[in-house]
């Protein structure tokens, strides 16, 4: 006798059941797009709340100098001016321009200072004899003003764009060379005998074991790197004015002798404002390493 195979029952809900189950599905997937941009928003406020209120703060600081009539109003103005004023700025064409050829040069010089910085820092470690004769060099020089070198920079080349970047890289690259130079130094011993182990030798070594290794530090020193070519790249548009090229420090020169005080904390805003920015990307390349490495709570 043949065994009866059981067939499947069929469905027996209506079309609306499935349409309602549909509908469901579709509310689930948008209440979890909700719920994630939910916790995206709190997690911007997080962040952000402390700085708002850091700057809350200062304006209140300020405002409140001003209202003591420490210094006539001419001399420093109150935030509301200033702002009002900066707001002004912002929406020339001319102002933009300033930015750019900043940026421009700000780009340029830490990308040869990364460049040069990466090179020595790498040959200093690599070599003993090396580090034995200049290690202490570089770091006299990571010291060293930039304001210092200007007369030097304007000597070897005249009032021109070479100056400043000769400054700007000047003042940078020790910095990475040090961070580089302390990542490797900071390597653990397990890890190259293991790299050895594994047949690792000259520039695989370097390119597989040292240099991932010594990220966390090589990104600090990327990071007060870019703060002295910054440094120092404000202080060459300031004193080395090169004809034509009005930059935000040029700009800002030219508020002061036009005795504009308003004009010159403007500036002196769009400053500090790139300078946070360009720290917030260093810092999130930094959390995204420590994430990498699984040294993050999430």
């Amino acid at each position: 006798m043949q065994a009866e195979i059981p067939t499947q029952a069929p469905d027996q809900r209506t079309e609306s059941d499935r349409a309602a189950d549909r509908v469901t599905g579709l509310d689930a997937l948008e209440l979890a797009g909700k719920g994630e941009q939910s916790a995206l928003g709190k997690r911007i406020w997080r962040s952000a709340w402390p700085k708002l209120l850091a700057v809350a703060i200062v304006v209140v600081a300020w405002q409140a100098v001003v209202w003591a009539e420490w210094k006539p109003a001419y001399v420093l103005p109150g935030p509301a001016t200033v702002f009002e004023d900066l707001g002004s700025l912002i929406t020339t064409g001319d102002f933009w321009d300033g930015v750019r050829l900043t940026m421009t040069r700000a780009v340029t010089g830490f990308a040869l200072a990364v460049l040069i910085g990466t090179i020595v820092g790498a040959a200093v470690s690599r070599f003993a004899p090396l580090r034995a004769a200049i290690g202490s060099l570089i770091t006299g020089l990571q010291t060293m003003p930039s304001i210092m070198w200007f007369p030097l920079a304007i000597l070897l080349f005249q009032i021109s764009e070479s100056a400043i970047m000769f400054v700007v890289v000047i003042g940078a690259a020790p910095s990475v060379a040090n961070g580089l130079i302390s990542g490797i130094d900071y390597v653990p011993r397990t890890w190259l005998r293991v790299g050895q182990v594994l047949g690792m030798t000259g520039f695989a070594k370097y390119r597989h074991l040292i240099l991932p290794a010594s990220l966390p530090s090589f990104i600090s020193g990327l990071k007060q790197g870019w703060a002295f070519s910054w440094r120092s790249l404000m202080a060459g548009e300031l004193l080395v004015i090169v004809p034509g090229a009005l930059s935000i420090g040029v700009r800002m020169q030219q508020a002061r002798d036009l005795n504009e005080s308003s004009l010159v904390i403007s500036f002196i805003i769009v400053v500090l404002v790139i300078g946070i920015l360009i720290d917030l990307l260093f810092n999130a390349a930094d959390n995204a390493l420590r994430k990498r490495w699984g040294l993050t709570g999430s």
